[in-house]
């Protein structure tokens, strides 16, 4: 019999916080389809929603392995009610008009970018293997996110109002990204989990570079939403969360 550890505990909310994150933004990105600006987009923001259900189900079935209490993928997803998800509030943002939508993109990919490099070499073999899968896709993420927001900001005058307005909106979801806790901290001290004070100057330089190229300006506010590590989620959040869980609750150990 396995007897599950404080580090196996601790590595299993780790996975659930990022399985969570691209679980979350996977569904944001598939209420895209037949409604992008263009038909190859709604393929791109599709192919984008898989890469983070892949990751996603990764690393929600590595959570359950490792909290031993017999959660495999599925129950985790679909089978938890609000306040025990877990995601940043940043990726569960209503998507708004397009320019909204890439803006946040922009934000998440330039943290995941950093962040998956960073767990390519963490002490922990599986999150490591998951990492080198991960840091491949999110690389393309971060172009995509790239190409669209300087498109946009440096194009019309109204594709500029409208992502400008989008990264007002977002950015102060933003320091979320960055927010250390006791959890956390054991993690980093024991080469598990990247940490994110490592990874905010590289996210920083990234976005404000793009920013400059599409002649944006980085947004500036003193308000910093926090909560979604604990379960606490914006209005919108349950609305998503009722559409992800719908099909399951209601036709339970259902197989196909």
């Amino acid at each position: 019999m396995t007897t599950t550890t404080e580090v196996d505990l601790d590595v299993a909310t780790y996975c659930l916080r990022l399985g969570d994150d691209a679980l979350v933004l996977a569904q944001r990105l598939c209420e895209w389809a037949a409604r992008s600006p263009q038909l190859e987009e709604d393929v791109a923001l599709l192919n984008l929603a898989l890469d983070l259900l892949g990751q996603a189900r990764s690393l929600l079935t590595l959570a359950g392995v490792r909290e031993g209490r017999g959660r495999d993928e599925d129950a985790l997803a679909f089978l938890r009610d609000e306040p025990d998800v877990v995601n940043l509030q940043l990726v569960e943002l209503e998507n708004g008009d397009f320019g909204r939508t890439m803006a946040r993109q922009l934000l998440v990919a330039a943290y995941a970018v950093p962040l998956w490099q960073a767990l390519c070499a963490s002490t922990d073999a599986d999150l490591a293997a998951i990492a080198g899968k991960a840091v491949k896709e999110v690389a393309y993420h971060l172009d995509h996110a790239r190409s669209w927001v300087v498109r946009l900001g440096d194009g019309t005058e109204e594709s500029h109002r409208r992502v400008q307005a989008g990264f007002d909106e977002v950015w102060p979801y933003g320091f979320e990204l960055f927010e250390v806790d006791p959890l956390l901290e054991r993690l980093i001290a024991r080469g598990v989990a990247a940490d994110p004070a490592a990874l905010q100057q590289v996210w920083r330089a990234t976005v404000e570079e793009v920013l400059a190229e599409a002649t944006l300006v980085v947004p500036e506010t003193g308000w910093r939403p926090t909560g979604g590590r604990s379960g606490a989620h914006t209005e919108a959040f349950g609305y998503l969360l009722a559409e992800l869980q719908h099909l399951h609750r209601s036709h339970p150990g259902v197989s196909w």
